[in-house]
């Protein structure tokens, strides 16, 4: 996740969907649980259109967010590393640049809790071994109903609805659907083309609150997330054959 190609904000917004608490709280399970979904789309996303279509190499992309504690009583808690191996997704790039689509997909079940060598990328503010406690609480606060909502909403899906040139690059207007709602977010990008290859990475600092959700919190905000979180990303993707039917996605 790091890189040789900056790109403030993008995809990344796509991630923000994770917020996590350093302590654990028991959860209220329903009496009757509605039928697990997948997170709705607000309106229907623009279909692609006819070019270069690549698929999301899941096994080469990565998304990470650092969540960070705060409160007075923020020396009881941790900093997070929550990362993403599991985005799916296309990517189709016809002629005209202008006209690329994309839609990408992110298992929130899959979602894993500072992993080591993650935390060591991000720098001192990581330290190591977190304790299992801290790690399992974190990613059930993060899944739970006051949040992610993970039995109903499977899913952080980004989907592209309009791109622009802007001062520095290109500028993509991106459909964060987080839970039952959609954000429209404007972020610049940048990208690399060659051949069947793809890659786009970047980094952004994005609050949860920008995506509906609230920070999670204990003891009336004494130990508490920050809204702040910052979201790096490398995705990778390979061309494929492009469809017969142009509005089909690979």
């Amino acid at each position: 996740m790091s890189a040789a190609y900056k790109i403030p904000q993008l995809v990344v917004v796509l991630l923000a969907m994770v917020l996590a608490g350093c302590a654990s709280r028991p959860t209220r399970t329903p009496s009757a649980p509605p039928a697990p979904v997948s997170a709705p789309p607000a309106q229907a996303a623009p279909a692609p259109v006819a070019g270069r279509d690549f698929r999301v190499d899941t096994a080469d992309s990565l998304l990470t967010i650092q969540v960070y504690k705060g409160g007075p009583l923020s020396r009881a808690g941790h900093n997070h590393v929550i990362a993403s191996h599991s985005m799916k997704g296309f990517v189709s790039v016809p002629e005209d640049l202008m006209r690329t689509s994309f839609e990408i997909h992110i298992p929130v079940d899959e979602l894993v809790v500072d992993e080591e060598d993650l935390r060591a990328e991000a720098g001192p503010d990581f330290p190591p071994k977190v304790p299992e406690e801290a790690r399992v609480g974190t990613k059930r606060n993060m899944l739970g109903g006051a949040l992610l909502d993970s039995d109903r909403y499977r899913e952080i899906v980004l989907q592209s609805e309009a791109i622009q040139r802007g001062p520095q690059g290109l500028e993509v207007q991106v459909r964060v659907i987080v839970r039952d709602r959609a954000t429209s977010v404007v972020v610049p990008v940048q990208y690399e083309v060659r051949g069947d290859f793809l890659r786009v990475l970047g980094e952004t600092s994005l609050k949860q609150s920008d995506l509906g959700l609230t920070p999670y919190s204990l003891f009336g905000g004494a130990l508490r997330v920050e809204d702040e979180m910052k979201v790096k990303f490398r995705i990778v993707a390979r061309g494929v054959a492009a469809p017969a039917d142009p509005n089909a996605r690979p």
